[in-house]
């Protein structure tokens, strides 16, 4: 019992169960705009769907209307959730300096110590 106690005490299973719930719900949000985006591209064409389209008696309708929703969940997707994020993530958390990393200086620094007290010049 203890096992299980420190798993969902100690995991992240309640920040999965969160993401999984809005994930959820922002899938449907994402799906509803598709359909209103594809419904305006639709109008265009006075036609919404593009699925009874058979010219030479091929289904290409259910395969534009496949890829035009393709296209327009990606544009979505991009413009809602990647480009805000990206925006914030380099607005709130911006990235280190260009250069070696803290502990490649620090470990440097080290190595450079070291060769100094046995007489040695520094290597480079």
């Amino acid at each position: 019992m203890t096992g299980f106690k420190n798993f969902i005490l100690k995991g992240n299973v309640i920040e999965l169960a969160v993401a999984v719930v809005i994930a959820t719900s922002f899938g449907a949000v994402i799906k509803a705009t598709v359909a209103l985006l594809l419904g305006l591209v639709g109008k265009l064409g006075d036609q919404p769907d593009f699925s009874d389209w058979k010219p030479y008696g091929l289904l290409f309708g259910v395969w534009v209307t496949a890829v035009v929703s393709f296209l327009i969940l990606a544009a979505v997707v991009y413009f809602v959730v990647v480009l805000p994020y990206t925006k914030a993530k380099e607005r709130f958390f911006p990235s280190d300096a260009p250069g070696a990393p803290a502990d490649v200086q620090l470990l440097e620094e080290i190595r450079d110590l070291l060769a100094a007290q046995q007489g040695r010049p520094p290597t480079a």
